[in-house]
């Protein structure tokens, strides 16, 4: 879709389109009296090539399937997306809302926000996730593509990335991704403007940027980012390239500012009234705040309709398309589940309840993966090379290869923050419901792009094994203990420690019915034994816990997780002989019990004193426990030696649980 800067507007050059963003970028700022006007300044030439001759899109329908998507990595720069969204003529980011930048209820905050602003392919702003997010957007469409073919799946991903982008290890980690999946719908143009917030990048950083992309699989290239037919020439170049391409725009930060331009002042703050007036005469801008002539205006709203009849085109070839392909392509994109997974998923559930297997819940998540694949095909799985333990590919599906993207298992490669970022990329792009392993001490690698995924209210899932001392001989490196608390610290984020085989397919189900946010299944390496249950046609982990065991007459509330649900049924029987009556929770999904009505918490938690296990530290268990309640768990880092002997040295057993309860029996007599 590349058209000439030449053409019948000729009056109206790419300096006065460009000029239009900058203006509207620094009159932002100054209103807001916040903001960064320094690289929208920079980077506006590029963005006008970009918008008006190459980005395929309709600004009249932010959710054509087809548009190429565009990822402000340098979020920070967010006025640049703002102003183009504006000029493009995308309803939700009127001039209003563009003197509105960074306040109370606008459109505009200070970082871009998916599902907060139209246009906004994903929230970005801390830096590197953008680009990283971006692999994941294009491997879907090349994922997309080899299943409907070029007729409704043709798209490229643009990203904008600054130094800081580059800098951070993430950036290594989607790099190498995506030059090993030759995802060459992927061009890249970085804002090389030789500047970060302490002051020219060589304070910090000499690296060959172009030579670490060449030696990741990347094409490369260099120009004047503020000349357009150099920009526009090496994008349409990028478009021929069968791998992903690295453009290195060499701008000028702040351009225009005949006082900060190309220095660090012009990064994180107002030009100040004096140097906006300055800027304006020096860019030859003789318009008033937040003006755009009409000749200008005109321009830019043709450039956001000129997609349009690209997307009239696509309509057309959807509409033309046989039933069963039409339907599936919807329902891939809206995120559905296929009609067979129910029944596919309750099957498993019967089979679990009829064996009552005593197996790790990584083994039964496996199962339940085999299971629940091949009847719903748009679930999209993957490892950071760590498959055969978290136990993630589903048996006889083919594996995602360069240049074979049919298959619906991805190998991240040691890469967790890449796989999570990536993951993210997939779910935003739609078409697959993206899960991912790796081992729960790692959540920290994969933490930055798990929370972007909680802000951003995108369903992906993460299957963490080994979750607690129970991995063993590994020893502490490996063995997580404060990091369920943690993860459950991030708002909207599920995280669940199923306790068997059935909890674990029921907690997979609950996630997988999720639209508006991400889980995490924590999940053991040693085997566990079934827990008693009466039929399997209610779900209760969807209500976070439930009553494993309710006596008529309570004595004391055993609340467990996970693996030590079953030490809390071992503790009530002891109880039991002792004349004490035990009810036994398992609670395999705090934020979901929290969600529950007062009656039915109450019901669970009941009235008498309650003891929390969980081989985990006792962050957030004050809640369901009460300040008299008593916590059998861990109270530092693990040691390298078998599980059995972990729990027996670290007091986490049943005994202790019996201890523990008729402790707080005690007290709540006095």
């Amino acid at each position: 879709m590349n058209i000439s800067a030449r053409d019948i507007h000729g009056q109206v050059s790419d300096r006065d389109l460009a000029n239009a963003i900058r203006f509207l970028a620094i009159d932002g700022v100054e209103k807001a009296k916040s903001g960064h006007p320094g690289m929208p300044m920079g980077m506006a030439d590029v963005a006008t090539v970009l918008f008006t001759r190459f980005l395929k899109f309709d600004a009249a329908d932010p959710h054509w399937p087809d548009r190429d998507r565009f990822v402000l990595s340098a979020g920070h720069g967010s006025m640049l997306l703002y102003a183009l969204l504006h000029l493009t003529g995308y309803k939700d980011v009127t001039i209003d809302q563009l003197k509105s930048f960074r306040q109370w209820g606008s459109k505009t905050p200070g970082h871009p926000e998916y599902g907060h602003t139209e246009g906004v392919e994903t929230t970005t702003g801390p830096l590197g996730q953008g680009l990283a997010t971006s692999v994941g957007m294009a491997l879907a469409e090349r994922m997309l593509n080899a299943r409907y073919g070029d007729a409704l799946v043709d798209h490229y991903t643009y990203v904008i990335a600054g130094d800081g982008c580059l800098m951070e290890g993430v950036s290594h980690e989607a790099i190498s991704l995506a030059g090993h999946l030759k995802l060459n719908k992927l061009i890249v143009l970085w804002d090389d403007n030789h500047i970060s917030i302490d002051g020219d990048t060589s304070l910090s950083c000499s690296d060959d940027q172009l030579a670490r992309f060449a030696a990741s699989g990347w094409a490369t290239t260099r120009v004047d980012g503020h000349d357009p037919e150099a920009v526009a020439a090496a994008i349409e170049a990028a478009k021929k390239s069968d791998r992903p391409s690295l453009i290195a725009c060499r701008t000028t930060i702040g351009f225009g500012s005949p006082k900060v331009a190309g220095t660090e002042k012009a990064h994180g703050a107002p030009l100040g009234p004096e140097e906006v007036e300055k800027t304006r005469a020096a860019l030859n801008w003789p318009y008033p705040a937040f003006e755009v002539p009409d000749a200008i205006l005109t321009r830019w709203r043709e450039a956001g309709s000129r997609g349009k009849t690209a997307h009239d085109a696509w309509a057309q070839r959807l509409a033309a398309a046989d039933a069963a392909t039409r339907s599936g392509f919807n329902d891939a994109l809206a995120g559905k589940l296929s009609s067979n997974y129910t029944g596919a998923l309750q099957a498993l559930i019967d089979k679990f309840a009829a064996d009552k297997p005593s197996i790790a819940t990584r083994q039964a998540s496996q199962l339940t993966i085999d299971a629940i694949v091949p009847a719903s095909p748009n679930i999209l799985g993957g490892s950071a090379d760590l498959t055969h333990s978290n136990l993630t590919h589903a048996k006889g599906t083919a594996s995602v290869k360069p240049g074979a993207f049919g298959g619906s298992y991805l190998h991240y490669g040691i890469r967790e923050f890449g796989m999570a970022a990536a993951m993210n990329g997939i779910a935003l792009h739609g078409g697959f419901v993206p899960f991912g392993g790796t081992f729960l001490v790692f959540a920290d690698y994969s933490r930055p792009a798990l929370r972007l995924a909680a802000l951003m209210g995108v369903r992906v899932i993460h299957v963490m094994t080994h979750d607690s001392i129970g991995l063993g001989e590994d020893g502490p490196t490996h063995q997580p203990v404060e990091h369920v608390s943690s993860l459950r610290a991030i708002p909207n984020l599920l995280v669940f420690r199923p306790a068997d085989a059935i909890e674990t397919a029921q907690a997979w189900d609950v996630a997988l019915q999720q639209t508006k946010r991400p889980s995490v299944l924590a999940l053991s390496r040693q085997a566990l034994p079934a827990l008693p249950r009466e039929g399997t046609a209610d779900n209760p982990v969807a209500r976070g816990a439930y009553l494993v065991i309710d006596p008529a007459q309570r004595d004391v509330t055993l609340i467990a997780t996970g693996s030590e649900v079953s030490l809390a049924l071992e503790a009530a029987c002891k109880l039991e002989a002792l004349g004490i009556k035990a009810a036994v929770v398992s609670a395999p999904c705090f934020d979901l019990f929290a969600e529950q009505d007062d009656a039915y918490r109450a019901k669970v938690l009941g009235t008498a004193p309650r003891v929390g296990v969980e081989a985990a530290l006792d962050v957030d268990w004050r809640r369901w426990i009460g300040d008299g309640g008593a916590f059998v768990g861990m109270t530092g880092f693990g040691a390298s030696a078998p599980a059995n002997v972990l729990y027996q040295k670290f007091g986490i057993t049943a005994d202790a649980v019996v201890d523990a309860a008729k402790g707080v029996i005690a007290r709540a007599k006095h």
